[in-house]
């Protein structure tokens, strides 16, 4: 039963990702026009990140459950480390871009929004990639499991 939950939660919370960040935004900016564009896409990555922090928090809590705390265990610590890089973009990166967004993208607000969005963008692409590989990989280590044997 676990390992069909942390499948399906994984793949739910990467699918997004990668269907919103590569796929979703990419044709939201060739059809739309620039604003809206980015306020739909922000809207969908905010909903992204909801996702991946619950994902997140239950597949930490779903790995500790099973193996108890390991430091040796990759995966929990990935997922740590995905589930901060959410936190931050969500709690600290997007209420900054919010911000200059209402004071208006001129001079030096946009070359600051410009790069925030830059750092947020190169996290979500660390996110993308190392949730690839959990999915590649899976959640479940054997090597664990012989580590406590």
């Amino acid at each position: 039963m676990f390992q069909i939950s942390e499948k399906l939660l994984l793949t739910i919370w990467v699918g997004a990702m990668w269907s919103i960040g590569y796929i979703v935004t990419p044709v939201l900016f060739s059809m739309l026009e620039k604003h809206v564009a980015g306020n739909v896409a922000g809207q969908l990555f905010t909903i992204v990140s909801y996702i991946g922090i619950f994902a997140a928090v239950a597949l930490i809590i779903n790995i500790l459950m099973q193996y108890g705390f390991n430091r040796r265990h990759w995966q929990l610590w990935t997922l740590f480390v995905m589930l901060v890089i959410v936190m931050i973009g969500q709690f600290v990166f997007q209420p900054m871009m919010e911000e200059l967004k209402a004071a208006g993208l001129t001079g030096e607000n946009a070359k600051r929004f410009g790069r925030l969005h830059g750092m947020a963008s190169g996290l979500f692409l660390v996110n993308s990639l190392a949730g690839l590989a959990l999915v590649i990989s899976g959640l479940n280590n054997k090597s664990v499991e012989q580590i406590r044997s």
